[in-house]
């Protein structure tokens, strides 16, 4: 049994300082929510989308409607209806506070509408503020800004 002891000891250290290792920073966890989410708008997983978000969120749109709250942007997203437009998110930089849990994410977004062209069709820049207040990093409020329409 003593010959296992140091073994034990051995693996209990090297998962520890693998876990260490392969963790994900706090903007890889970020860029990694933003990708997933803007997979599920191209695949009009409209629950996934809203999951990435906390309950009180803040959304102003392109156009400056502002919406307050999950369930009036869930509202929102179905008053579009039966139209294809999906929005894609393309982030240029984050800044983190890791000692308030807060983050600053700016870039720009891109619509489009697969029934009416390949390209964008609608964009403009956009910036988040992301929380990690509940152990996971969601998105507090967002601003859209129209800049660029054909």
């Amino acid at each position: 049994m003593r010959k296992t002891e140091p073994i034990l000891f051995a693996v209990l250290c090297l998962l520890l300082f693998t876990s260490e290792l392969f963790s994900q920073t706090d903007k890889e966890q970020i860029v990694s929510i933003r990708m997933a989410s803007n997979s599920a708008l191209k695949s009009y997983a409209n629950e996934e989308v809203l999951s990435y978000l906390t309950d009180d969120v803040l959304t102003t749109t392109g156009n400056g409607t502002l919406l307050c709250g999950k369930e009036e942007l869930k509202h929102y997203i179905l008053e579009g209806g039966k139209s294809k437009m999906y929005w894609i998110r393309d982030t240029k930089d984050i800044v983190i506070n890791a000692k308030r849990g807060l983050a600053w994410e700016t870039g720009v977004w891109n619509g489009y509408d697969p029934e009416k062209s390949t390209g964008s069709i609608v964009n403009g820049n956009y910036s988040a503020m992301w929380t990690k207040a509940s152990g996971e990093w969601k998105i507090k409020s967002q601003l859209f800004v129209t800049l660029g329409e054909k």
